[in-house]
């Protein structure tokens, strides 16, 4: 046996040991960075359509940036859920929030402009 082929046999200690307190620590604040920032682009999305809304011209806002932020965040769901061993997370739920968030965006987008 080559010693490529010895240490290719060695048990990963990584996955072995316990995760760190810095880094479980590390992780529910990037957990709640990631939910809060979330909530707050969601959020972000509502002036846009009501801009819209009050002054019924659409013209000043780029429909092809709203639908490719449609798909790239359509995509990036289902990515993430065949990467996620066919599983929803939060972060599936995240990327659909998004998506139907741009699309209403771009619905609205569309109903002023034709």
């Amino acid at each position: 046996m080559t010693p490529l082929q010895a240490d290719s046999l060695a048990p990963d200690t990584c996955a072995s040991t316990p995760p760190s307190t810095w880094r479980q620590t590390y992780l529910r604040v990037l957990t709640w960075a990631f939910m809060l920032l979330t909530g707050a682009r969601l959020a972000a999305y509502a002036p846009t359509v009501l801009a819209i809304l009050q002054t019924r011209d659409s013209h000043q806002h780029s429909l092809w940036t709203w639908l490719i932020w449609v798909g790239a965040n359509a995509t990036m769901a289902a990515w993430l859920y065949e990467q996620n061993g066919h599983r929803i997370d939060k972060a599936i739920g995240v990327s659909l929030a998004n998506a139907a968030a741009c699309l209403l965006t771009s619905g609205v987008i569309v109903w002023f402009r034709f």
